[in-house]
């Protein structure tokens, strides 16, 4: 994640800690106790180059997903991979997924799943998907004071026909952006429960 983007998150985060404190005071004034932030850096690959290199970087979104003190980033992840009916255009895949499954995302679109661990959600693109094949992406889960926040990164292998040409890569850009914010906000409510 850019460190601009972090600094910023973590002086919101600071900003509205107090107001979040109170809010969660109990009846009694003792306030609930904090868990510890687990913050780690959202990187696309362990050595960060896939993802963080310009000529392959195709979009990287950041969500928020509200207040959730007590849940886990990964907790909120394994509410997606366990409930995959959450994730916007789940299409014919499993109700549960696991890195190393391979299925068809909505419109008959085959992906692969990379990695479904820690806080993250990382599939690729097969052959025969409508963007074409060797595209990543991948949804980090962070947690700030509470706060969580969903951030999408994709990137590709090689280009395709699609981000060759400049109006079909802005709209796979924009579509992606307003599918994400789908998946943002069912997450806000889902990671509840997680």
């Amino acid at each position: 994640m850019p460190r601009e983007r972090r600094a910023a998150r973590r002086a919101l985060a600071l900003a509205v800690a107090p107001c979040l404190a109170l809010a969660l005071a109990a009846p009694a004034g003792h306030a609930a106790p904090a868990r510890a932030a687990s913050h780690s850096p959202a990187a696309c690959d362990p050595g960060r180059e896939r993802c963080l290199d310009g000529r392959r970087l195709l979009y990287w979104y950041g969500y928020g997903l509200g207040v959730h003190p007590f849940t886990t980033p990964e907790a909120v992840r394994r509410q997606l991979t366990d409930n995959f009916r959450l994730f916007p255009v789940s299409g014919s895949c499993p109700g549960r997924v696991r890195t190393g499954d391979a299925c068809d995302l909505l419109g008959g679109n085959p992906v692969r799943v990379e990695s479904a661990a820690g806080d993250h959600l990382q599939i690729a693109t097969l052959p025969g998907h409508d963007l074409g094949d060797g595209l990543h992406i991948r949804f980090t889960f962070t947690r700030s004071f509470g706060f969580h926040y969903l951030d999408v990164a994709a990137w590709q292998d090689r280009e395709t026909d699609c981000t060759r040409s400049t109006l079909c890569g802005a709209a796979s850009r924009a579509g992606a952006w307003a599918l994400w914010q789908v998946l943002a906000g069912t997450l806000t409510v889902s990671a509840w429960a997680a």
